[in-house]
């Protein structure tokens, strides 16, 4: 075979690369900038940033169903396996204690789901069938895994544009969150300090929690049961001190592989065929707009808590309200602070954050419940 023989096999890859390819390859990189050089929660969004870089390069198999990609895909996603598993070490992570100690912080978390409801009825207006609104609305729960979870369920077509939303507003929290809190509350309500002197919660407390929460949210809402299951069952293993090797795995080598491989796989679904299109830029959009009413709504409620209570409660807690844990409770405090640094609020964040964590599985099981009773799914 002479050169220009040859010369046609070497280039097919170029021949085969569209404009479409290039737009995607350059967000791909934007992604893997923004977690190397910006450190923006780099977990996430390098090992998605690869795995967009792979899918839009022509010709290479990684992305097709026999190929490494599609196998994740299929293994990880589809079987829900990778958002569980996560959950699992998200569970062995949580601390309990500072919402069991003060039960209102239950308010906060609930608060601060009401972006999943609002977005819902803003994407049936804006033309979406129930199943997919209802999978888009799941972003307000600023939660990857409940995020993948209903939409591999309701809406599969969907998926890529909604974890990625999903998983890049969960990293943007700390550009995002600051200007809300800073517009939606006074410094004299940022200056506000909390007691925390709570009742001490004893350990068999502590285990007693995931076991009796499983089986009441189970009962109540049974699709919530996969999601609440793995994140008690985590908890679980901290909180009795006997798997003490099994906690670290779950905190460290299981959350972090399968982070890895569902970021990858989310990624190799980002080609510029199934990407490039007026509802994806529509998804991104709605995404954003649930997560400001999350914290919207979390800190008017913050603000009520405080008014009802004297002014004892600091309402930027209510930001913390969402449910990317430990992210929003660590600004919270970080926010009260700022303004006081002998102001520390962190576990009554904490206490809001651990709400909103079981908020947003509850609220992603109902709407799951719900949406497919009445379009008969599953």
């Amino acid at each position: 075979m002479n050169l220009a023989e040859l010369l046609p096999e070497l280039l097919k890859g170029f021949t085969h690369f569209t404009l479409g390819n290039g737009v995607m390859i350059a967000a791909a990189l934007v992604l893997i900038y923004l977690a190397v050089f910006k450190e923006i929660e780099p977990v996430l969004l390098l090992p998605i940033g690869f795995g967009c870089l792979l899918a839009n390069i022509p010709l290479s198999g990684m992305t097709a169903a026999e190929g490494m990609m599609g196998v994740l895909y299929k293994a990880g996603i589809e079987t829900e396996l990778f958002p569980l598993l996560i959950f699992v070490g998200v569970g062995a992570m949580i601390d309990f204690s500072p919402l069991l100690a003060q039960p209102q912080m239950a308010l906060l978390g609930a608060a601060g789901q009401f972006g999943i409801f609002g977005t819902l009825m803003l994407a049936i207006a804006l033309g979406f069938p129930l199943n997919q609104a209802a999978s888009i609305g799941v972003i307000g729960a600023i939660d990857g895994p409940t995020s993948i979870f209903v939409a591999t369920k309701l809406a599969p077509e969907l998926l890529a544009p909604i974890a990625v939303a999903a998983y890049s507003y969960m990293s943007l929290i700390p550009i995002i969150q600051p200007p809300l809190m800073k517009l939606l509350t006074t410094k004299k309500e940022r200056l506000i300090r909390m007691e925390y002197a709570p009742r001490p919660i004893s350990q068999k407390a502590l285990i007693f929690f995931p076991v009796a929460l499983i089986v009441v949210v189970g009962l109540l809402v049974p699709e919530a049961t996969p999601l609440i299951s793995m994140l008690m069952l985590g908890n679980l293993l901290k909180v009795s001190g006997v798997v003490d090797r099994l906690s670290k795995a779950a905190q460290n080598e299981i959350i972090n592989i399968s982070t890895l491989f569902l970021g990858l796989a989310i990624g190799s679904t980002m080609s510029a065929a199934s990407f490039l299109n007026w509802d994806t830029g529509k998804i991104m959009m709605l995404g954003l707009l649930a997560f400001v009413l999350d914290t919207v709504a979390g800190l008017l409620f913050g603000k009520l808590m405080s008014f009802v209570s004297g002014g004892k409660i600091n309402p930027l807690i209510g930001a913390s309200g969402i449910s990317a844990f430990p992210m929003a409770g660590r600004l919270a405090a970080k926010t009260a602070n700022e303004e006081d640094p002998d102001n520390f609020i962190l576990m009554h964040a904490m206490g809001a954050n651990t709400a909103g964590q079981l908020g947003s599985v509850i609220a992603g099981g109902v709407l799951l419940s719900v949406v497919s009773k009445i379009l008969g799914i599953g």
